[in-house]
């Protein structure tokens, strides 16, 4: 909390300039997708060098000194390219909850992108990654709670992988969570991950919780997921990042999971 004065002073004006972060970053989009209307539910924006470097070569610039400025600069961004773009459906935008002090001061910029750009803040979701250490977890709770008063979805992203889990659910119940690749992956050839993936599902039902699945690369490991009720997926099955676009999602994905389903439901028709 040392550097907490910083957003006294810092005005929203200054969110939006790059220059005196001294970090160049834009955004690459990737879909979210809807298996169950075959439609895209919404892109999540993702940080990424000019040049289209990975998000790590950015995120090594960031410390004490300009986390609060970079956090509050992502929003900004990611909110001016949806608008560009002509993005339709959710936009999803991952916050550094440690840069985050106050959240009624914090959300100032954000709110005044989106209301510049006539974005509704209902079609903003704030994924927490499970990937940074937050010792405050009341503080955590604090600002999802509020994010939520303020209309925004909100979601825990890399669920299973990071350092809160169950804690953090337990806390708070977001509108979404996204079950890590590491959970995801090979999943319909192991056993162990279709057990503690089905538990989880099973949670999230329980306290209307929707499942987004992350890092499906596989028809065989979207069709094991869906069959348990998950219609919300991410990943290289459906569309790879594209550097400030929006990818589509190639017909012969949406054919090929369509094929199965169809199969199941006659299937299902046939046994009663």
């Amino acid at each position: 909390m040392k550097n907490m004065p910083e957003f006294v002073s810092l005005g929203c004006r200054d969110c939006r300039s790059l220059d005196a972060l001294e970090i160049d970053f834009s955004m690459a989009f990737q879909p979210i997708v809807d298996v169950s209307s075959q439609s895209i539910f919404g892109y999540e924006a993702l940080v990424r060098g000019l040049n289209g470097e990975g998000a790590a070569a950015i995120l090594g610039q960031v410390d004490d000194t300009n986390r609060y400025r970079f956090d509050q600069a992502c929003r900004v961004k990611a909110i001016d390219l949806a608008a560009r773009l002509g993005l339709q459906g959710m936009l999803s935008i991952n916050f550094l909850p440690n840069a985050v002090y106050r959240p009624e001061t914090c959300i100032r910029a954000t709110l005044e992108a989106a209301k510049e750009h006539d974005f509704p803040t209902n079609r903003i979701m704030f994924e927490v990654t499970e990937g940074e250490r937050v010792t405050d977890h009341a503080h955590l709770k604090s600002i999802l709670t509020a994010y939520r008063e303020l209309g925004f979805m909100t979601a825990i992203d890399d669920f299973g992988a990071g350092y809160s889990g169950l804690n953090l659910l337990a806390e708070f119940q977001p509108h979404l969570i996204k079950i890590d690749m590491a959970l995801t992956r090979n999943i319909d050839k192991d056993h162990v991950r279709r057990a503690i993936v089905f538990a989880i599902l099973t949670a999230c039902r329980e306290l209307g919780i929707r499942v987004i699945a992350e890092g499906v690369e596989t028809r065989e490991e979207c069709l094991t997921l869906a069959d348990e009720g998950v219609e919300l997926f991410q990943g290289y099955l459906f569309a790879r990042p594209q550097f400030e676009q929006l990818p589509i999602v190639p017909p012969e994905s949406w054919a090929a999971i369509e094929s199965r389903r169809t199969a199941t439901a006659s299937l299902r028709s046939s046994r009663r």
